[in-house]
Order: C-alpha cells, then structure tokens, then sequence
C-alpha cells in the first residue's frame, strides 16, 4: 500500500512538471540603452518590440517568448556585459541590439562565439554586416544607402553649394556624415565643416560659433533625441538662419515636443515615419497608439519590426536551434508597416521604404519615399 502511494505521488510530480515544461517560454535577448543620452530611443525600441511580441503569442499556439531586457547604455563594455549574462545566465536563443554601432560591433563577435542568433534594427555602421559574421543580420538602412538615396533630392531642393557636417563622435556619428558628405559631393557641394560632440553634450556654442564663421547654405547633423535637441534649439537661440537637414530623431515626437517650434522645416532621412501612407502602417499606428497614447517613431517601427522578423524566423524554423533559426532569418520576407524585408547573402536588409520628410507644424510630412535597395557586392 506504501509503495502504491509512493508510485501516485511519482506519477502527479512527473505529471505536474512536464506541465510545467510544456508553459515554460522561449526567452529572446534584447540589449537597448533604457538610461543615458539616447533613452528616449531605446525606449521607444522596446515599445515597438513589446507590442510585436504580444501580437505574436496572441497569434500563435506554439510555445509562448518571453524578452529578456538589458540595459546596454549604448557602451561597448556595458552592451557585452549584458550579452554575457542574457546567453550564459539567462539561455537565450536569440539576441535583439544594441542600438549603438559601437554597442553592436562589440556584442557581434559573443553572438559568434556562443552561436547565438543576434538581430540589429537601428545599429547603421556600414561595415557591420562586411565581417563574415554569419550569426549577425540587419533589419535597418545604412548611412551609406540612405545618403545614397537622398543625397540628390537635397542638393536639388534645398540648393545646397556649401554644408557644415555636425555629428555625435561614435561609429554611427562618423559613418552618417562620410556617407552624405561623399554623396553630396558628387552633386557639386562642397564640405566647409566637419565638426562632432559628444554623448550627453549641452553645450554647443563653440561649435555654434565655428559654423556661423564657415558660412554654409546648410547643416547636416547625425544626433539622437537628447543631443539633437538640445543642439537645435540653441541653434536657433543662436540666430543662426540656415537650411537644417540630417539623419537620427529629427522626425520623432519625443524631438518635435523638446524642440517646439525650432523644429519647423528641418529635413530628415529615415527609415520609418508615422506618416507613411498603406494600410499595414495604418494599423500599426493604431496599435501603437492604443498602447502607448503617442505616435510610433522609426526606433518604435525598428523595436516592431525586428522583434516580429526574428519571432517569424523562430517559428518558422520551429525550434529553437541556432543553425534553424538562422537558416529561417536567411529566408525572410516579412511584410512590415514601411514595406517588404529581405536579406542579402552577408545579412543586411532591403527592399523597404525609407523615407525623407519634412518637419511642418510639428507634423514630418513625407517629401518622398523611395525602397531601400541592397548594397552592391564587394
């Protein structure tokens, strides 16, 4: 009789724990700076990807994915910190990030390492997806693609001879400003500056002063929400009149409120507006908007849309095994809210909308759009 109720209680302990087993969740990595200079933009990302993952596990019957979410700082040293502890301590199958150029490049050779997965959906670096990384992909623009794209439109309209180039002094920040200063130059403008800042600055009337003195007919920055706004308003504090063009936040809601008015008719490159016209955009605008009471921006759309890509890919390799799933990113065709992504053989994506707008009345109405096509082969 004892050893028949042993053998009950055994069989409901293994019963319960293959429950158990069965609900346990697939946990995906995310590595975004939540504090410091580029907060505003991190947050924004996992916003976008928080609300693609409760699409996902409402839509699927599968076994439910949990995000796991570090905060990266945009540094180098924190980023590979927090890879570190999401694949050793926390089994990830997956790895989202890490936003910062820099931030990523450190994190690329771990992803290697360890076989993990690892998706970027904001880090724009060109080179990125030039190391034979065959863990790393990318679901955003490069400087190079987005200059290459808009760098004619903008000579021609805002009829530019003379631009002072402005930018954060990281990876990104250098690699924006060589992209459209060697496009712009191919359409006969010339380069009267190149300055950069750092993370974090405010104050920027030294550099203010220089770029009254160079005489420009406009001014491309690369700056986040944080930096650029800052730099922007004490711009125009500094009465400086001058055509403002560029690439980063310039088309988000978080820069359009901190600027105010200061923010009418700059120019912006970017890979996603809330203003894009198409049914899919409209519907994740409204979604975004039911969930967070604000407008999606291009790092909401780049959190929406790499998280889906990667959750698509898990799915469909239907496990959770790196050479599977990796196999599955290679053959992605994904519909997002700014058109189709694929990859090319080396991990960048193509194929979707990019746009160049204008900031009117604190609306950024887009001047045009163009699909973002694959780098040429090297």
């Amino acid at each position: 009789m004892r050893a028949s109720k042993l053998t009950k209680i055994g069989m409901a302990t293994l019963m319960f724990s293959c429950s158990v087993c069965a609900q346990e969740s697939i946990k995906l990595g995310m590595i975004e700076p939540l504090t410091g200079s580029v907060a505003y933009n991190g947050t924004a990302y996992v916003n976008g990807a928080r609300l693609a993952l409760a699409e996902y596990n409402k839509r699927t019957a599968a076994k439910p994915v949990q995000l796991v979410i570090e905060d990266g700082q945009c540094s180098p040293a924190n980023s590979v910190n927090a890879a570190e502890k999401l694949i050793q301590k926390d089994k990830v199958v997956a790895l989202l990030g890490a936003f910062c150029s820099s931030a990523t490049a450190a994190v690329m050779p771990l992803a290697q390492q360890y076989k993990v997965p690892f998706l970027t959906g904001v880090s724009s670096q060109a080179d990125l997806t030039e190391r034979n990384n065959p863990y790393f992909f990318r679901s955003a623009e490069t400087d190079a693609l987005l200059a290459k794209a808009f760098a004619k439109i903008l000579a021609e309209k805002l009829q530019l001879k003379r631009v002072a180039y402005i930018g954060v002094n990281d990876d990104w920040g250098q690699g924006s400003i060589q992209g459209f200063s060697q496009d712009l130059a191919t359409h006969g403008v010339k380069n009267v500056m190149t300055e950069y800042f750092d993370h974090g600055a405010t104050d920027f009337y030294t550099l203010l002063a220089k770029l009254r003195n160079a005489k420009a007919d406009g001014v491309f920055i690369a700056a986040e929400t944080q930096d650029g706004s800052i730099l922007v308003k004490q711009l125009k504090e500094f009465g400086i009149d001058i055509n403002v063009f560029g690439v980063g936040s310039w088309a988000t809601s978080d820069f359009i409120n901190l600027v105010g008015e200061a923010s009418e008719g700059i120019y912006a490159a970017v890979p996603y507006v809330y203003t894009l016209p198409g049914d899919s955009n409209q519907q994740f605008v409204k979604a975004y908007q039911a969930q967070y009471k604000q407008f999606p921006d291009k790092y909401a759309a780049a959190g929406y849309n790499s998280t889906h890509i990667m959750l698509d890919a898990i799915g469909h390799a239907d496990s959770t095994d790196a050479a599977k799933i990796i196999a599955s990113l290679k053959a992605t065709d994904y519909h997002a809210p700014n058109g189709n992504y694929r990859f090319t053989d080396q991990g960048q994506a193509y194929g979707f909308d990019a746009a160049l707008v204008q900031i009117r009345q604190k609306v950024p109405e887009v001047v045009t759009s163009t699909a973002v096509e694959a780098p040429e082969k090297k």
